[in-house]
């Protein structure tokens, strides 16, 4: 039985993966606080995983025009380094300093959530308006204009 909870938590966390929720973020306390997995071990399941997931998310976010990709290339150029600087220092710290630093990301990232006023993103705003400046009758009324006229 244990196995299909494990596999319904990857289910689940490969959906929220895909959303670009932090599904990852949910099978690491997963790992570690059910299946009581240690940190470490779980952070390079995590990363399999990651791989796994993200793969097929980023070539369906690609598909729909929802990756821009000057952002992606200085994410890239930054996350690599860092990324490597990250696991060598992770491999350094003692394991309960690495929780409770973890822990304490995760409550900052959740009260953020809960507590941040989120703006709107300025550059789409700007695309929505630009494109807005185009309409037509049916555009204006979602596609619906004109079908319910009466000919004659």
């Amino acid at each position: 039985m244990n196995w299909l909870c494990s596999l319904l938590v990857g289910a689940a966390t490969g959906v929220l993966s895909g959303f670009g929720v932090g599904g990852g973020t949910l099978l690491l306390l997963w790992l570690t606080l059910v299946q009581g997995m240690g940190q470490f071990q779980a952070g390079g399941v995590n990363l399999l995983y990651f791989v796994c997931c993200a793969l097929p998310a980023l070539w369906g976010h690609f598909r729909h025009g929802l990756v821009e990709k000057q952002a992606l290339l200085w994410c890239v150029l930054a996350g690599l380094p860092t990324c490597a600087a990250g696991a060598f220092l992770a491999a350094w710290l003692d394991t309960a300093l690495l929780r409770r630093i973890f822990g304490v990301f995760l409550l900052v990232v959740g009260l953020r959530e809960l507590f941040c006023k989120k703006e709107p993103h300025a550059k789409s705003a700007a695309h929505n308006s630009h494109q807005s400046t185009h309409t037509t009758p049916e555009t204006q009324a979602g596609g619906q204009a004109g079908k319910f006229t009466k000919k004659g």
